[in-house]
């Protein structure tokens, strides 16, 4: 308890300290620098309002314990029914106070590109990846996201061998960001003629939208190539050079837009996922080097790391990683993923607090 005291004090003085920032109209100039300062302020300020919640908690207890000691019966009485709820009180914010010093990942808020891939199972993987894909957009309908396709590579059988795409909202990222991982699909697929269930497996990377304050990219290493787009996502625009390829030369990841309404629209959706790839193979490569931060977390989040089965035949969905079963598997294919993803986060809270309180 001391030590929770103690952070929350910290976080009282750093709010105040840029509360006096903020107030400053010098800032005014420096708009990177209001930018961040208003971010982390925003950041704190759940913390900051229960503490002071807190104290006046605290100090109501103190006041009623002192009237107590009063001769006059009416008063007593009144300090006894404030102290009753008072300290039914006090519990409840110092639940709410252990989960808001729990140490937020800053890339919740954030938009996301997601990449899904077909992967084992030739046609059948090519296919559930875009059930995949049509599952994610109704959950995004739901909460009121926008979607926007960068890339799609469509499969001659349906569904796409590759599609890449951003949705944009309120914390998508602290909503999707455990979907990363080999989804592994068992069903009977429509050229099977002995009615025998077949696996086949897609794989999902969510990866955090990076801005140009996370990751600042330098010119002289990129090569942009326009293309003519091709595919069902770029029909209306395919008599022209409108696509557009990125590579990053030094660690030659590529990244490609062809369904923009223009060049220029495309060129900024590429730029976007480069920042974004390159983001993310740097937070990656400060994790591993951090070790113990990616073994408290759910999975490791890489590709090949098989994390849900799909079984059709039982209308099933089995999550491995927190061992979650649910009977639904029609319900969370329309995008009703709720369930899911709930207990995916209270589980990566509970592991933190876990972390925490070791």
């Amino acid at each position: 308890m001391n030590n929770m005291i103690e952070r929350l004090k910290t976080i009282e003085r750093r709010y105040e300290e840029l509360n006096e920032i903020l107030m400053d109209p010098s800032i005014a100039s420096d708009i990177h620098k209001m930018t961040e300062t208003s971010k982390e302020q925003a950041s704190l300020e759940n913390a900051y309002n229960l503490y002071q919640e807190y104290k006046k908690v605290l100090t109501g207890i103190e006041e009623a314990k002192e009237l107590l000691e009063e001769d006059d019966e009416e008063i007593k009485e009144m300090a006894e029914m404030e102290l009753s709820e008072l300290e039914e009180k006090k519990p409840q914010i110092e639940e709410k106070l252990h989960l808001e010093l729990i140490p937020k990942d800053p890339n919740d808020n954030k938009n996301i590109i997601m990449e899904i891939r077909g992967a084992a199972g030739g046609d059948e993987g090519n296919i559930f990846a875009g059930d995949l894909y049509r599952m994610y957009v109704k959950y995004a309908e739901s909460q009121g996201w926008k979607i926007e396709v960068m890339e799609a590579q469509d499969s001659e059988a349906g569904g796409y061998s590759l599609i890449s795409f951003m949705i944009r909202g309120e914390g998508v990222y602290s909503k999707l960001k455990f979907e990363s991982g080999s989804h592994r699909v068992q069903r009977v697929p429509k050229t099977e003629t002995q009615g025998r269930v077949h696996t086949s497996t897609a794989t999902v990377l969510v990866m955090p939208e990076a801005e140009e304050v996370d990751f600042e990219l330098d010119p002289n290493d990129l090569r942009i190539d326009t293309f003519r787009a091709s595919g069902a996502g770029g029909q209306h625009i395919n008599k022209t050079d409108s696509a557009v390829r990125i590579t990053h030369i030094p660690t030659g990841t590529v990244t490609t837009s062809q369904d923009g309404r223009s060049q220029h629209d495309n060129k900024d959706k590429a730029m976007t996922a480069m920042r974004t790839k390159l983001y993310e193979m740097m937070v990656r490569q400060q994790e591993e080097e951090i070790g113990s931060e990616r073994r408290s977390k759910i999975g490791s989040g890489d590709r090949s790391e098989k994390i849900r089965t799909y079984n059709y035949p039982q209308n099933r969905v089995t999550d491995h990683r927190i061992g979650l079963t649910i009977q639904q598997l029609d319900r969370i294919m329309e995008g009703k993923l709720e369930d899911i993803i709930e207990a995916l986060i209270n589980e990566d809270q509970r592991l933190k607090l876990a972390g925490e309180n070791n």
